[in-house]
């Protein structure tokens, strides 16, 4: 389908996009990357007066090392992302995940902020990002204010970002050291996740230290499994001892039924994915 007509802006400056958004309200839409905008317009299934592209903002782009943790700004790209030494080192998570997201062609325009702001509960990023413990950082009218990953993600598509303000950047920890995988389950090759388990943990002497899981489509927005994180801490990397702590993984959740499968499935993928992406993460 064709996108209903729209008017299009490209600010230089955040201060210059929030102008535009306090201007049209509800009637603007924000582009970074478009991967998850562009279908959403072309199924006609929001119709904005105006499209304000932020990609050119230079502010907004680039991945910095601020000592402890790494800086993502939101114009910065997948592709991105995956190029930068400083995020495979530090962010070995975050890495994995993005490296199953999509297509390259979808990874060279995608942002990982876009896909953030979109809060799809299927998309790859927000489980791991969750998980790393990560810190968003909102612009508006009123300043700049920080808000963390456990409070961003409100309900379906809603996030903590308000009315006339920009998501401007992710501030993620530095996990350097720790093992990582993503573990994504889909019938076809770069589809959506029908459910994704993003692990990280820290072993020491063949013991989980401390471990951090994220859930992707288990629910209206990314989850964290709290439980599975504290019973996994003090336990030998083995399957034998891990194994029916990770079959937990689903239960208190409220997946989706859809044609990919029932709640009641999705829960015992859960469980299966955990135990596999920890069991990775951990190096056994």
């Amino acid at each position: 389908m064709i996108p209903a007509p729209f008017d299009y802006a490209a600010p230089a400056t955040v201060e210059e996009a929030l102008g535009l958004l306090a201007e049209h309200g509800d009637e603007a839409k924000v582009l970074a990357g478009g991967q998850s905008l562009l279908p959403v317009l072309r199924m006609r299934l929001n119709a904005p007066e105006l499209v304000v592209d932020i990609s050119g903002i230079e502010s907004l782009k680039g991945i910095t090392d601020t000592g402890d943790a790494v800086r993502i700004g939101a114009a910065t790209t997948y592709q991105e992302i995956l190029d930068s030494d400083l995020v495979s080192e530090h962010l070995g998570l975050l890495h994995k995940a993005v490296s199953e997201v999509a297509d390259p062609q979808i990874r060279h325009r995608g942002t990982v902020c876009g896909a953030l702001a979109h809060a799809d509960p299927a998309g790859d990023v927000g489980a791991p990002v969750l998980a790393l413990d990560a810190q968003m950082v909102i612009q508006g009218p009123g300043g700049e204010r920080t808000v963390p990953g456990s409070e961003f993600f409100t309900d379906l598509f809603e996030t903590a970002v308000g009315e006339g303000e920009l998501l401007t950047a992710v501030v993620i920890p530095k996990h350097t050291g720790w093992g990582s995988h993503y573990e994504k389950f889909v019938r076809v090759s770069h589809q959506w996740a029908i459910i994704g388990i993003a692990a990280t943990v820290r072993a020491e002497s063949g013991v989980i230290a401390e471990a951090k899981v994220g859930m992707t489509n288990m629910g209206a927005k990314p989850l964290r499994a709290a439980g599975v994180e504290a019973a996994l801490a003090g336990q030998p990397a083995t399957e034998e001892a891990i194994a029916e702590i990770c079959a937990r993984a689903g239960e208190g959740t409220e997946p989706p039924s859809d044609l990919n499968g029932q709640a009641g499935y999705r829960r015992h993928l859960a469980g299966v994915l955990t135990r596999r992406a920890v069991l990775a993460a951990a190096g056994a």
